[in-house]
């Protein structure tokens, strides 16, 4: 009989080297252990990407610094062979890359960090210059006059003004909005020209909004007027105006966001994170490992810790899986379908999730007994399944967005593949076990995806799964332990009744 004593030496090494970790992580770093009392830091990642024509190529990008709630903790650039400045200019601060000769497509990264700050040291820069009144044509300044006569008798100071220039912009009955916006590229277009044209201080600015595992997200255009003492941020195409609290100015320049020179279809998106930090490391620049010794997801691009936030929940998913079907005896179609189920409802939500995930293979299954009539190939049956399921998909998208039913879009995230298999694998089993055996399977697989979205929605899991590796080396020796087990399931014991009534 084979030894299972290294076995269980393995698990307890995995488990030793996951604490140690995250030990590690927590002195080190000032990770909390618990999303309590900490300080909130977003880490903003820009990448740059453009086609260098085999020229000296010179990059300006406008970059932003500590402003009103924000505090900037730290910046770095990832920019292999290019020299790196940051200037202060009149419109703002700039990073700029140079380098003599490039060719070929090209990727700049910039990276910085801000601390969430109420207490912020930032002084405004009031407005300097004369303002530079806009001409209108014929039409377009009559236009532009009555609205600003409008705003002017319904305001009372140079802030209620552009709140009421908003509200008439908005206005979809009104004539003079829809002749000006006809003439012009944006909302926010028109309101600079007309707080311009209305000699009131004010300014375009490129924002973004802060939202955890956000990747690609481009800037939005919204104006800033000078109230007196600091610029007063408005959103172009809200009414109401409730500005978000998560809205980072990132380009207050009012003249570009980049300037690529040397290079062509040049574009920048932006990726973001949130970390939970200790106050004191908040306030310290964070600590980075050289080489191959840094193994923290942290040292990764945004745009993929982004997608790591997701990916590293995963194994929490399989672990609940392994101890429903191995410790309860619970039946699933498939192994890891649940999985996979549950990664779509955190992105779908949990009632959207389940009647998305009733409705396809519900529709699925009536398609799939036609096919099994037609005597295919595996094959060709499986493919007709899949575009069966993707067209299923397209239609109740099409009929939510037609409904007005803007959750149900969300459905396009559910795996058209593994939902191909499942409506496959319950039709089978429709014919040699029978309808019962089909809802047992499918309420289980539901059920356990139910389970697993729950675990991987917990903020508490969330925030160790992702700033503690070792957790998945703790997840893993548990995984291997439930491996291990040959008794009976929880489910098993219903047969043993009658022996305790006896």
């Amino acid at each position: 009989m084979t030894s299972r004593i290294p076995f269980y030496l393995s698990v307890l090494m995995l488990i030793a080297v996951g604490i140690l970790l995250s030990v590690f992580r927590h002195q080190q770093y000032g990770v909390p252990y618990l999303p309590g009392d900490t300080r909130q830091v977003w880490d903003v990642e820009a990448r740059i990407e453009f086609t260098a024509l085999d020229h000296p190529v010179k990059v300006s990008l406008a970059i932003p610094d500590t402003q009103h709630s924000f505090t900037r903790i730290s910046r770095s650039s990832s920019s292999p062979g290019y020299g790196v400045s940051y200037i202060k200019s009149e419109s703002g601060d700039r990073a700029e890359w140079t380098i003599r000769d490039a060719k070929g497509p090209q990727t700049i990264y910039y990276k910085t960090q801000f601390l969430v700050d109420p207490h912020s040291k930032f002084k405004a820069d009031p407005p300097s210059g004369e303002i530079k009144k806009p001409t209108f044509d014929g039409p377009s300044e009559a236009a532009a006059i009555a609205l600003i006569k409008k705003a002017n008798r319904l305001s009372a100071d140079d802030v209620t003004f552009t709140r009421e220039l908003i509200r008439s912009i908005n206005d979809k009955d009104s004539q003079n909005s829809s002749l000006l916006l006809n003439d012009m590229n944006s909302k926010d277009e028109v309101i600079h020209k007309l707080l311009s044209y209305a000699q009131i201080p004010n300014k375009v600015v490129g924002v973004i909004q802060l939202e955890d595992g956000r990747r690609r997200q481009q800037l939005q255009q919204m104006n800033e007027v000078w109230n007196g003492s600091e610029w007063v941020l408005f959103n172009p195409e809200s009414v109401n105006q409730d500005i978000q609290p998560n809205i980072l100015v990132w380009d207050e320049s009012n003249v570009s966001l980049l300037d690529v020179i040397g290079g062509q279809n040049s574009q920048v998106h932006f990726s973001m994170i949130e970390q939970k930090v200790s106050a004191q490391a908040a306030t310290k620049d964070k600590v980075e490992a050289d080489g191959l010794l840094n193994l923290s997801i942290h040292s990764l691009p945004l745009e993929e810790q982004a997608m790591f936030k997701t990916i590293m929940l995963i194994p929490i998913g399989a672990l609940i899986v392994v101890f429903l079907r191995v410790i309860v005896g619970l039946k699933t179609s498939g192994t890891f379908m649940p999985v996979l189920i549950a990664v779509a409802f955190v992105q779908t939500q949990l009632l959207t999730g389940i009647i998305g995930f009733l409705l396809i293979v519900g529709t699925g299954l009536i398609i799939r007994s036609y096919l099994s009539k037609l005597n295919l190939l595996l094959v060709a049956r499986i493919s007709a399944v899949i575009i069966a399921v993707i067209m299923i998909i397209a239609l109740f998208t099409v009929l939510a967005f037609k409904l007005g039913l803007t959750e149900g879009l969300t459905i396009t995230f559910f795996p058209m593949i593994i939902l191909s298999w499942t409506v496959e694998r319950m039709s089978i089993l429709w014919e040699e076990e029978g309808a019962k055996e089909v809802l047992i399977q499918g309420g289980g697989s539901l059920f356990t995806a139910v389970i697993v979205y729950l675990g991987m929605t917990n903020s508490y899991i969330q925030h160790l799964t992702f700033n503690f590796i070792g957790i998945q080396l703790i997840v893993l020796a548990c995984i291997l332990m439930l491996g291990t087990y040959t008794g009976y399931r929880l489910t098993e014991l219903r047969r043993f009744k009658p022996l305790v009534e006896d």
